[in-house]
């Protein structure tokens, strides 16, 4: 299994990056092509229609309560590379950590 890593990026360096895509010899594959080259890579991960079925919209509640909690140096210092809005980051883990919890049980 090959090793992914997500890379967080401001809007504003986004938009600064230089893309790296070649549109047109893409606009000049045929369907059966591109899907050959993604069963060819080794990072890909294709979701199957049982994901999709399990799969539940998430929106996160816009109230949010404020609390102290201590957490290991080497757990805030992963997020704090991924930029502004580590908290943010931790968040989402947590919510999808209960949100798995609550799917188990309900099976």
């Amino acid at each position: 299994m090959s090793d992914k890593r997500t890379t967080v990026v401001s809007d504003e360096e986004l938009e600064e990056m230089e893309d790296h895509t070649d549109w047109e010899a893409l606009q000049e594959k045929t369907n059966e092509e591109i899907e050959q080259a993604v069963q060819e890579d080794p990072d890909t991960v294709l979701l199957d229609e049982e994901w999709f079925e399990k799969a539940k919209l998430v929106v996160p509640a816009s109230d949010k309560e404020r609390i102290t909690i201590r957490l290991d140096e080497d757990i805030i210092e992963h997020f704090k590379q991924g930029g502004p809005g580590y908290q943010s980051r931790i968040n989402d883990v947590l919510r999808a950590y209960v949100t798995s919890k609550r799917l188990e049980g309900s099976e």
